[in-house]
């Protein structure tokens, strides 16, 4: 698998990926993502009577929605909504300005201009 693009936000995440032509188990890889990264936070105080009977901490939503890219111009559309997404949601005023963002990897390539 290759990370396109990707971005963390406080309250979702945003990810094109690029998998093998065998393999589109993406149910696999965002709970090996979702596991890791919760492992990695503080427990929240209040987790509902569901997720906590199956173990899980409350950080995610459990759904996800995947969409296979068409063509050039809708990988393109694709990897600029992850990157302009926190300024969508009025987190920065500028894509660069977000931290959580392969959009600075992007710039580094001279695939995203500043």
């Amino acid at each position: 698998m290759l990370c396109e693009a990707m971005v963390i936000l406080p309250d979702h995440i945003h990810a094109v990926w690029r998998l093998p032509a065998d393999d589109a188990n993406f149910s696999v890889r965002w709970k090996k993502i979702k596991a890791t990264f919760t492992r990695h936070c503080p427990a929240l105080s209040s987790v509902g009577p569901s997720k906590a009977t199956k173990g899980e901490r409350g950080i995610w939503q459990r759904r996800f929605w995947e969409h296979c890219i068409r063509d050039e111009a809708d990988f393109a559309a694709h990897v600029d909504y992850c990157h302009w997404n926190p300024v969508k949601h009025g987190l920065v005023e500028r894509p660069e300005a977000w931290p959580y963002s392969t959009v600075h990897r992007a710039i580094r390539r001279g695939e995203f201009v500043a």
